[in-house]
């Protein structure tokens, strides 16, 4: 189990045992069989939009505040969820679709369950304390990882789309544009690597700033597998990030990627054969 300290959490008053995603699990089962742009973009749209349960230990612990010149104890819940560990011993959320796959898990049968939607789920995977790589929906199902930077470009898209005059409503604005420096040696390599992949279309570059973090928004057109495309591009990318300059990826199906490109030539375009 890995404690979760601090993390602001939306979570919803649906008990768990109600939350069913049928239309999600068949947008993954299609995407899975078909991994066309169009399906999928289906499928990021059906996960932004349902509910998930993550099996979670709740505990209740003592809280001290001063009120009129007194020590007033109370109780605070720590929120502590369990994480997947793959064989390089990254960590990953598990969320689950249902309390069926929840149960797949040995263990959660017994424990407590939290729901909750994306943009929560999003939150604690980007905080910088939680030191996870991703969620994993449904790990001993059908399962659909999300990468971190996936998990941010979705985010940002969501973000942006609910602007007014290009404003969060925090304040906190996102901005796309073009790099002042443009990233040479990370851009040979993903050209040396896309003209290996039959499956990539075309890639382009832009830069996003949120909140004083800026990222190389990398747009990429392909077709197939989804988390093997942007893991083997996070691979590669990896060596030429750092504080300042962080990755986020979006397929070009997604009205945002579209809109951040328009007009813009890809840095990458798959040969005319």
């Amino acid at each position: 189990m890995s404690e979760m300290r601090n993390i602001k959490m939306e979570g919803s008053k649906v008990p768990a045992e109600k939350i069913k995603n049928p239309e999600l699990l068949e947008a993954i089962e299609i995407m899975q069989a078909d991994g066309s742009t169009e399906n999928i973009n289906n499928m990021i749209n059906k996960v932004v939009n349902a509910k998930f349960i993550l099996p979670a230990v709740l505990n209740s612990v003592p809280k001290a505040r001063t009120q009129n010149g007194q020590t007033v104890m109370s109780s605070a819940t720590q929120v502590q969820f369990r994480l997947l560990e793959n064989n390089k011993k990254e960590r990953f959320f598990g969320v689950f679709s249902d309390t069926d796959e929840m149960f797949k898990w040995q263990g959660t049968d017994k424990g407590n369950k939290v729901v909750m939607d994306f943009d929560s789920l999003a939150a604690m995977v980007m905080d910088p304390n939680a030191n996870v790589l991703g969620f994993v929906i449904n790990p001993f199902g059908k399962s659909v990882t999300f990468p971190k930077n996936m998990v941010n470009s979705i985010k940002q898209q969501r973000d942006y789309m609910r602007m007014e005059g290009n404003k969060l409503q925090n304040g906190s604005q996102v901005k796309v544009g073009e790099p002042k420096e443009y990233p040479i040696d990370l851009m040979a390599a993903l050209i040396n690597h896309f003209d290996t992949e039959p499956n990539i279309n075309a890639a382009y570059l832009r830069l996003i700033e949120q909140d004083g973090q800026m990222s190389y928004f990398i747009v990429v057109d392909f077709v197939g597998n989804m988390e093997e495309t942007f893991q083997a591009i996070s691979d590669i990318a990896q060596p030429f990030l750092d504080e300042q300059f962080q990755l986020s990826m979006m397929p070009y199906s997604m009205e945002f990627a579209k809109n951040a490109v328009k007009g813009i030539e890809p840095f990458y375009k798959k040969a005319q054969e």
